[in-house]
């Protein structure tokens, strides 16, 4: 990390930005002409929210292992690869044989499969939890996770991270990243709505805590208990990966362990993102802590629509006795469990893990040579198939910081850049990059190679 960074050219950033854009103009034609036919039939133009991106969308049109191609024929590495769900890589072979073959015997019934049995076999091995249910989402996931502790504890209130993400149902649609100047103090942290149409009375049931702060949660938790509205559960990614990439501080992750368990309050990891990605077992295997519920999804379907929620037996009592209704028609869909159990079998291996790593640490290794090189204000974080270069003079450890800290000028900058030169990251998000079990050397010492042009164009 460079601990004394150069003050960046300002004016620098805005032509090397203004010049890009153009450049990007230029190689996405067709994405301009898609975006303009889209309008008048997809809201927006595109299929989510987070699709969207000025002046228009980039539409793509095929990918295979660790590259994808647009509708204009470029060409480019893939490190966004779906928000992280295709860790396996792009048309799998593997994986495709598994969804043919599902095909021939049918890819519905509404009904359990073997396949539903096998996966859960396998994630209860990998994460230690014995009792699984299927969604199709990680929106899904979570939802019911906070149904299923809310019907357990017989409480109402939610405690979440400020600035954490978890899906887009109402309940946790608050309190979101954004361009947010007073949230409060660290445990009076303001419940805010991400977005019109979340009901006031579902704001005020979701409350939030900093992540990395175990004592202002306590305090937090001490005066909900005061009042009455002892939380039902905490739900958390234990690695934040919408803020860029903010591991769990020492201790943390303990302390939030045994800090709800002696109040009574439902542990639930999100590892819609980590889970599958930063080891075989998740955040859960790599930091050794188990939650009570966790939920997955992204990569777990392995480019099919999939999300599942492991729990304790105590606390998925809830479902096994009826009392929560957990149900929905396309559950343990036999496609997506077909490909899952594939993914899992014979693609996200233990060697696949070891290689990730690898391959990771090669990434972040040389992109911290060109921030010490050109003295740049970033730094890196890397786990797993996960990673990132954060534009930020000082580590960032909670939406406080991340706030106070960030770059998205040279966030945007970098994102131009890596577009114009053949390699795809998530556009306008402070995101953080997905490597797959395909991405070789090539790939990786593509992206540091942009990083340094850029740099160098910096300071040039």
């Amino acid at each position: 990390m460079a601990m004394s960074p150069d003050p960046i050219d300002r004016r620098r950033v805005h032509e090397l930005t203004e010049r890009e854009k153009k450049r990007l103009a230029d190689r996405t034609r067709e994405s301009d002409a898609m975006y303009r036919r889209a309008r008048s039939a997809l809201s927006g133009g595109v299929a989510s929210s987070y699709q969207v991106r000025e002046p228009w969308p980039i539409y793509l049109a095929d990918g295979s292992g660790p590259r994808v191609r647009d509708v204009s024929g470029n060409e480019m590495w893939d490190f966004h690869n779906g928000f992280g769900s295709m860790i396996q890589g792009h048309a799998h072979p593997a994986i495709g044989r598994a969804i043919a073959e599902r095909y021939g015997l049918g890819t519905h019934f509404a009904a359990p499969t073997e396949d539903a049995v096998v996966v859960a076999e396998e994630l209860r091995r990998r994460w230690g939890l014995p009792q699984w249910r299927y969604t199709n989402s990680g929106s899904e996931a979570t939802m019911d996770a906070i149904r299923i502790a809310r019907a357990y504890t017989g409480r109402d209130t939610v405690l979440k991270i400020f600035g954490g993400y978890h899906g887009h149902h109402d309940t946790v649609m608050v309190s979101i990243a954004g361009e947010h100047d007073d949230i409060g103090a660290p445990d009076r942290l303001a419940s805010l709505p991400y977005g019109a149409g979340i009901p006031s009375a579902t704001v005020d049931l979701t409350v939030a805590v900093p992540y990395n702060d175990a004592e202002a949660t306590e305090r937090c938790i001490e005066r909900l208990v005061d009042e009455g509205r002892t939380p039902a559960c905490f739900i958390l990614e234990p690695v934040v990966m919408n803020m860029r990439v903010i591991p769990p501080v020492d201790g943390y992750l303990e302390a939030v362990r045994a800090l709800t368990r002696r109040h009574g309050i439902v542990l639930v990891f999100d590892e819609v993102k980590t889970g599958l990605c930063v080891a075989a077992g998740g955040a859960t295997e790599r930091f050794g802590v188990v939650p009570d519920l966790v939920t997955l999804a992204k990569a777990l379907g392995g480019g099919l629509p999939m999300g599942a929620i492991g729990g304790s037996e105590d606390v998925m009592s809830v479902v096994e006795n009826g009392a929560v209704y957990q149900v929905g028609t396309y559950n343990g869909n036999p496609l997506a469990t077909a490909a899952a159990r594939a993914s899992l079998q014979q693609v996200l291996t233990p060697d696949a893990y070891t290689r990730l790593e690898r391959v990771n640490r090669r990434l972040t290794t040389a992109c911290d040579e060109v921030i010490a090189k050109y003295a740049l204000p970033a730094y890196t974080v890397g786990m797993g198939a996960k990673g990132c270069v954060t534009f930020s003079p000082r580590p960032i450890t909670d939406f406080a910081s991340f706030h106070a800290h960030r770059d998205p000028e040279l966030s945007q900058l970098f994102w131009l850049y890596t577009f114009n030169r053949g390699v795809y990251t998530t556009p306008n998000r402070d995101q953080e990059w997905t490597l797959s079990v395909t991405h070789g050397e090539e790939a990786v010492d593509a992206y540091a190679a942009v990083f340094e042009e850029m740099a160098a164009a910096l300071r040039g």
